[in-house]
């Protein structure tokens, strides 16, 4: 059996290490040992961690002693080192790291981690090379200990890929176009200002519908590989601060009506798929999926079709809170495969 809980560290403390660490901390399959984060003091880091604009204020105790932060009873050294070979991980026992910096997403760069003591790295963010990805509920059987990198893919193709996985199971999906209704990240400009990458992603995101491209849509085929050439996306970024919407249309071999449709979803959801792809029949509204763990919840209400292999899909994701749930369950999971194949 596993040693539980398992240890566990986070680099980078944006809005995915925030709620990673909060999640980790009210988790008993895992112990939070140690945050590096960049340059934020330890009281400031108590401040981050206990208040926030959309999940509201933690419902446990922090408290600041010399470096370390205390949450919820449980002590959590933090550092300040930009080189991951001056974090210590290996002193301070973590073995399952969330790099969250956005920096370190290709094995190369996130091999100093290892070298520093980890044992096992999960990014969550796409890679930027071509690391193991892994969507729950989708394809985490892929993972047999035989890597120490696996990024947990983005919010996105964890809000799409578990409902393409059970319309492409039981349907059989020709092709399909993915529209994300995303929420405002902290990559946009809160006013007008410059970005000469993508001259719209430049301009006001709490002011206007901003069109977007997003890799998420091809994404899929890394974690379903049937997939590969038949789905492509793009984005609207809206001025919402949480929770977007996937709008999935697509051509699907074997027609069904929509009620047929639905009755598929709604029985994966409760069956082999629970917690990963949800079901909805309420008429419901983005703030209502607001910390919601669920990777994408299908709206029944919301889509439509046009004929029996010509249909559009919605589904609900909170693209920070549920993205965190899954990253955190990565990490577990790798850790009961890894005790396994010790084991064997």
């Amino acid at each position: 059996p596993i040693r539980m809980p398992i240890p566990v560290g986070i680099n980078g403390f944006g809005r995915i290490g925030r709620l990673v660490a909060r999640i980790m901390v009210e988790d008993p399959e895992t112990k939070l040992l140690h945050i590096n984060a960049g340059s934020a003091t330890p009281e400031y880091m108590a401040y981050q961690f206990k208040y926030d604009s959309i999940h509201g204020r933690f419902d446990g105790s922090v408290v600041v002693d010399g470096d370390d932060l205390i949450l919820d009873g449980q002590r959590v050294i933090t550092t300040r080192a930009r080189d991951p070979k001056d974090i210590g991980w290996g002193k301070t026992g973590v073995e399952y790291l969330c790099e969250s910096t956005g920096v370190f997403l290709t094995e190369e760069k996130a091999q100093a981690h290892i070298d520093g003591g980890a044992k096992k790295v999960i990014f969550s963010a796409p890679a930027k090379d071509d690391a193991l990805t892994v969507v729950m509920g989708v394809n985490a059987d892929e993972y047999k200990g035989q890597t120490d990198f696996v990024s947990c893919a983005s919010c996105t193709t964890n809000g799409l890929a578990p409902l393409v996985k059970c319309i492409n199971d039981k349907f059989v999906i020709e092709e399909g176009l993915m529209t994300t209704i995303h929420a405002m990240t902290a990559t946009q400009a809160v006013v007008d200002s410059s970005s000469r990458k993508d001259w719209r992603g430049g301009r006001a995101a709490s002011g206007n519908i901003i069109p977007s491209s997003t890799g998420a849509a091809k994404a899929v085929a890394k974690v379903i590989p049937a997939i590969k050439g038949k789905l492509t996306g793009m984005a609207f970024r809206v001025p919402t601060i949480d929770v977007s919407v996937v709008d999935l249309v697509v051509r699907i071999k074997n027609g069904a009506s929509y009620e047929e449709i639905c009755a598929e979803v709604k029985r994966r959801s409760e069956g082999d798929m629970k917690g990963f792809l949800g079901y909805c029949d309420e008429p419901l509204v983005s703030t209502d999926f607001e910390s919601w763990p669920v990777s994408s919840t299908f709206d029944a209400e919301a889509g439509i079709s046009l004929n029996p292999n010509f249909v559009k899909l919605v589904a609900w994701y909170d693209n920070e809170w549920g993205y965190s749930c899954r990253v955190k369950d990565l990490m577990v999971h790798m850790a009961k495969i890894d005790a396994a194949v010790k084991k064997a």
